[in-house]
C-alpha cells in the first residue's frame, strides 16, 4: 500500500512539474484592418487563457477573434492557467490598403529612441521604394542625419523602418514618408506631440560662463549657456568631503597622496587630481591607477548615473565608476563637449 501512495506521489509531482508548451498561430497572416483574426491555440495544456492583442483589448477564450482598427505593428500575448513563465508573445503586423507607418510607442519624449515601421499591404511583393523625411513649408523633402528637433541613429532615410530621437520638446514634431509601391506615389504625413522628460545635468563654469549640459544615458543635449552662475558651481569644492561619517581634506591626504589637487570619494575609491592628470585608487590609497595624463583642471562625480566628470585642455570627458578591486577599467573615456577653459564641474540631479 505504501509504495503503491508513493508511485501516485512520485506521478503527480511528475505530472504537476511537467512543463507547457505554450504556443498559438493567427490567420490570415497578412491581415487587414478591419478584418477578422483567428487565433488558434496550441498549447499542450491548460484550463485558463489569457489573451492580449496589443491595442489594449483582451479575452479569457482559448482560441479567441479579434478586429484591429488601425494598422501598426502589434505584440500579442497568451498566458496560460495566469503562469508568467507559461506565456508566448509574437508580433503582427496588420496592413491596410492604403500604405501607412506605426510606432510601438503612443507617448514621446526627448532624447528617447524610438522606432517607426512602414505599414504597406503587399500580398503580390512588388518593389517598394521608402523615403522618410521632415516636411518641409515648401515644395520638396528635407530629411538629414541630424535635423532641427530629430535625430536619425541609422543614417538611412530609404528602408522600411526608422531609428531616431527627439532632441526638442515641441507640440508639433512632423515626420513624413513618401512610399513608392508598383509606380504609385503615397505620401503619409503625421504630428506627433514630444514632452519633456527627468534627468540630470552637468554644470559647468568657465571665465566667460556657465554652462548646463543634460544627460539621457549615453545621450546629451548640447551645453546651453546660461544668463546667471549657478549656485551649485558656486559651492562645489573638491577639497573636503564626509564619507560614512568620517571627514576627508585635502591636507590630511596628502600624507597619502602628496601631490593632490582635488578629489571626490564614492563606493570606496577616490577620484582625484594631480598634476599628472585624472587617478583612482582604494580609499586606503591602494592600487593607484592614472585615468587621463592631461591636465585635470576640474571632476565632479554624478551618483545617479555613476560617473566620473573631468575637464581637460580638450573638453569635458567621462566615464563610469571604476568597479574593480585593482582599479583596472576597461572602459574607454568618452568626450562629453569641446568646451575649453573649463574650472569647476558639477553634477546637478534635481533637473527636469
Amino acid at each position: 500500500m505504501k509504495k503503491t501512495y508513493l508511485l501516485l506521489t512520485i506521478i503527480c509531482a511528475l505530472m504537476a512539474c511537467k512543463k507547457n508548451n505554450v504556443d498559438f498561430t493567427y490567420s490570415p497572416s497578412a491581415p487587414r484592418a478591419g478584418q477578422s483574426v483567428v487565433f488558434s491555440n496550441n498549447s499542450s495544456s491548460g484550463e485558463e487563457w489569457s489573451w492580449t492583442y496589443g491595442d489594449g483589448a483582451m479575452s479569457t477564450l482559448k482560441s479567441p477573434s479579434h478586429i484591429y482598427k488601425q494598422p501598426g505593428t502589434y505584440r500579442v500575448t497568451l498566458k496560460v492557467d495566469k503562469k508568467d513563465s507559461w506565456t508566448a508573445t509574437k508580433e503582427i503586423t496588420v496592413y491596410d490598403t492604403i500604405p501607412t507607418y506605426s510606432c510601438e510607442d503612443s507617448t514621446f519624449t526627448i532624447y528617447q529612441d524610438y522606432t517607426f515601421n512602414a505599414v504597406v499591404y503587399n500580398p503580390y511583393n512588388y518593389e517598394v521604394e521608402y523615403l522618410w523625411y521632415m516636411p518641409a513649408d515648401g515644395m520638396g523633402y528635407e530629411m538629414e542625419p541630424e535635423m532641427p528637433y530629430m535625430i536619425i541613429t541609422d543614417t538611412t532615410v530609404e528602408n522600411s523602418s526608422l531609428h531616431l530621437y527627439f532632441t526638442r520638446a515641441l507640440v508639433d514634431a512632423k515626420l513624413g514618408l513618401r512610399v513608392i509601391l508598383n509606380g504609385d506615389t503615397t505620401i503619409i504625413e503625421k504630428t506627433f506631440e514630444v514632452a519633456e522628460r527627468l534627468t540630470n545635468s552637468v554644470l559647468m563654469r568657465t571665465a566667460e560662463a556657465d554652462y548646463r549640459q543634460r544627460i539621457f544615458g549615453k545621450k546629451a543635449s548640447e551645453p546651453q549657456r546660461l544668463s546667471a552662475q549657478e549656485a551649485l558651481l558656486t559651492n562645489e569644492q573638491d577639497t573636503f568631503q564626509v564619507y560614512n561619517k568620517d571627514t576627508f581634506t585635502l591636507s590630511a591626504l596628502k600624507t597619502v597622496f602628496p601631490d593632490i589637487q582635488g578629489f571626490h570619494i564614492a563606493k570606496r575609491k577616490i577620484y582625484y587630481r594631480r598634476s599628472n592628470g585624472l587617478w583612482v585608487a582604494n580609499i586606503d590609497g591602494a592600487y593607484q591607477v592614472q585615468i587621463d595624463a592631461a591636465d585635470c583642471a576640474a571632476m565632479t562625480l554624478d551618483m545617479k548615473d555613476s560617473r566620473i566628470y573631468w575637464a581637460n585642455g580638450e573638453g569635458v570627458w567621462y566615464m563610469p565608476f571604476v568597479g574593480s578591486d585593482n582599479n583596472k577599467f576597461v572602459t574607454i573615456p568618452a568626450m562629453l563637449n569641446d568646451l575649453s577653459g573649463v574650472t569647476k564641474l558639477a553634477a546637478d540631479t534635481e533637473m527636469k
